[in-house]
């Protein structure tokens, strides 16, 4: 039973983390793409239209490579957590049923105008089918992110003698405390993803002297866009989300964190190795009583420890859970810190020129995707070890019927297949990239 439920945990998580590459930047790409439509309504310049079309482009290799990869996420409900599926179907079914049904095909409908029928529709209704794209993106978003926040803070839901839950206040799904930090935190976080890779890309341009004048829009944008939501990543939503997980998740904010035992006037740890074996922080660099400040605002506040909640309730895997948190913070903070930089030189004209900017914003591309998916990989190892929150442990919710063999079988082939998927992706964008905007006025 624990080998089978190792194999169906890796291959979930490597076929989501794949999948996550895709919509991360749709999600914020999709923000962007309006805005670019709404300037040249505004001003008529057809250099914002053409920027609007052209990242259309990648928002649509980007949507169909998500479609592609999100169908053996919905399958795998059915195929190796059967059981978690057959008892909680009755609430979780409902929203990715309707991100299925309204969201999608929102998406994918109006994706296909904004395409193609921007001479038969004229420029107003091409814009509206962008803003639909937009809409019916975040919304897919919002749906997603409903249900996994049910799975944090279970609510509005009831318990029948054969075990099922059913869900008794539709509301409440919608009104959990969990779900809207969690949705603007990752909107944000998706927008970050998106800027840095238009900024990156706009840097490309610069550096080699092509395209000149979309790469210093490409950049100008990604900067501009790409600090507000990397603040807004930080506070707001970043602290409502760690107050979230102190006041569901004690426990789990305690192994975030590294506190082993309960203590007053907390430090935050910047740097640190967990040793599980002692209980401890090993080479620890810490601000003294900063995480008892940003907590609960007092200087001098208790935070409990792992020491005060039973083993039985602890994260499976304290260092995962540990590094991941540490690795999303710590990037999320050198964004904030490149993009102010970046925007200090852009105020003062400087930044099209200024060639290690330019060369640091296109090496940091991949670094959101990093900082993303530690960010899931956070709520994910946090929640362990349940499936449900509280409610129903990981290893009651696997398929009881199907072996490790057959699942490390089917991973193997995953791996396979994304692999040569992921390197066609990089090649039909990479040519969109090479070809730029300007291929979009012939």
């Amino acid at each position: 039973m624990e080998e089978a439920l190792f194999y169906d945990r890796m291959q979930f998580a490597f076929t989501i983390t794949f999948h996550y590459l895709f919509p991360q930047l749709t999600m914020g790409l999709s923000l962007m793409i309006v805005y670019f439509k709404w300037k040249y309504i505004r001003t008529l310049k057809e250099k914002y239209n053409f920027a609007a079309k052209f990242w259309m482009k990648i928002f649509a290799l980007n949507f169909a490579m998500g479609v592609v990869t999100g169908i053996p996420m919905e399958f795998q409900f059915g195929t190796n957590w059967a059981k978690f599926s057959e008892l909680t179907g009755g609430i979780i079914g409902q929203t990715l049923a309707m991100e299925g049904m309204f969201s999608f095909f929102l998406e994918s409908s109006f994706l296909g105008l904004f395409l193609f029928g921007e001479k038969l529709l004229g420029q107003k209704l091409h814009f509206l089918t962008g803003f639909l794209v937009f809409l019916g993106s975040w919304a897919s978003g919002y749906l997603i992110i409903a249900t996994h926040s049910w799975m944090q803070n279970p609510v509005g839901y009831e318990i029948l003698e054969n075990g099922r839950y059913v869900l008794t206040n539709f509301s409440e799904l919608f009104s959990n405390p969990w779900l809207m930090p969690a949705f603007l935190h990752n909107q944000m976080a998706s927008l970050v993803t998106s800027s840095f890779v238009m900024a990156g890309i706009g840097a490309f341009y610069l550096l080699n002297n092509k395209f000149s004048a979309y790469g210093r829009l490409f950049v100008k944008t990604g900067v501009i866009f790409g600090l507000i939501s990397s603040v807004i990543v930080a506070v707001p939503t970043g602290d409502m989300m760690a107050k979230n997980v102190v006041k569901y998740q004690p426990v789990t904010f305690a192994a975030m964190e590294g506190i082993f035992k309960t203590e007053q006037g907390v430090g935050i740890a910047l740097i640190g190795q967990p040793n599980i074996k002692e209980q401890k922080l090993d080479n620890k660099i810490e601000v003294p009583n900063m995480l008892s400040f940003l907590t609960y605002q007092k200087w001098d506040a208790e935070i409990k420890g792992l020491n005060e909640f039973d083993k039985s309730l602890h994260p499976t895997n304290i260092a995962g859970l540990y590094y991941s948190y540490h690795i999303m913070a710590g990037l999320g903070t050198l964004f904030i810190g490149l993009l102010m930089i970046a925007a200090f030189f852009l105020w003062r004209k400087k930044l099209f020129d200024t060639k290690w900017i330019l060369w640091s914003l296109m090496a940091f591309i991949p670094f959101p995707y990093i900082a993303n998916t530690a960010g899931w990989y956070t709520a994910e190892l946090g929640r362990q070890p349940w499936l449900v929150y509280n409610l129903m442990r990981t290893s009651e919710g696997i398929s009881p019927t199907v072996s490790s063999g057959n699942t490390l079988f089917t991973l193997l082939g995953f791996v396979g297949l994304y692999l040569l998927l992921g390197m066609l992706f990089l090649i039909l964008v990479g040519k969109i990239i090479y070809k730029g905007p300007e291929t979009i006025k012939k």
